[in-house]
């Protein structure tokens, strides 16, 4: 029986060839076509998605224009405004939109794509255009015209509170629309990160603004 065991475990015996396994890619068809299998070696994988798009550039170049804007406007309120309320509420939109300047600036300067401001120009006079853009900054959904900017500035007391109210409101409106839009057709995650901050912050001013502006 010992003899019978051990004959059994002889390395002299050969083992059962492996069956290599099957190895297939499951190559998935058009719109209403089926499946298919394909080698490994066959398969093409798709090409990987860019981080950004077109619509994310234009938004945070646009946005710099955008937020150049109500720096101007705000930079008028403290020596024309009649309502303390409107001033303090023009010194908050400038301070924080011109530090998200910084921030839309930054994105573009990462990626090595034109800045259309100077950020830190060192004369304390703040951002400020440094060229041009590739369409017409009028056309930027919110931003007021140059009449309604030459109005602005002419006026003083209670007319400028009311101004520059309807006309902050006009131009919130406006970048909410851009961030919405952005999260529709970009792709970048910084892009979406900073349309959620922008809308939902404009978003609560323009809640202000209508406040201030049915007390006047």
């Amino acid at each position: 029986m010992l003899a019978t065991t051990l004959g059994a475990c002889t390395p002299d015996e050969p083992e059962p060839a492996a069956v290599p396994p099957s190895s297939v890619v499951v190559q998935p068809g058009r719109p209403g076509e089926a499946a298919t299998t394909i080698a490994p070696e066959d398969y093409e994988a798709p090409a990987p998605a860019s981080d950004w798009n077109q619509a994310d550039v234009d938004f945070f170049a646009d946005m710099i224009h955008h937020h150049l804007q109500a720096l101007e406007m705000s930079e008028l309120a403290p020596d024309r405004a009649a309502s303390a309320d409107v001033v303090a509420l023009a010194d908050r939109i400038h301070d924080v939109q011109a530090s998200e300047i910084h921030g839309l600036a930054a994105w573009l300067q990462e990626r090595d794509l034109p800045v259309p401001v100077v950020v830190d120009p060192g004369d304390g006079s703040g951002p400020r255009v440094a060229g041009g853009h590739d369409h017409d900054v009028e056309d930027m959904t919110g931003m007021l015209s140059d009449a309604q900017m030459a109005e602005l500035a002419a006026a003083s007391g209670a007319e400028f509170d009311r101004l520059y109210l309807t006309g902050m409101i006009q131009h919130h409106e406006g970048a909410v629309q851009m961030a919405v839009d952005v999260q529709v057709e970009g792709v970048d995650e910084r892009a979406n990160e900073l349309a959620d901050d922008i809308g939902a912050g404009q978003q609560a001013e323009i809640g202000r603004m209508q406040d201030l502006l049915a007390d006047l």
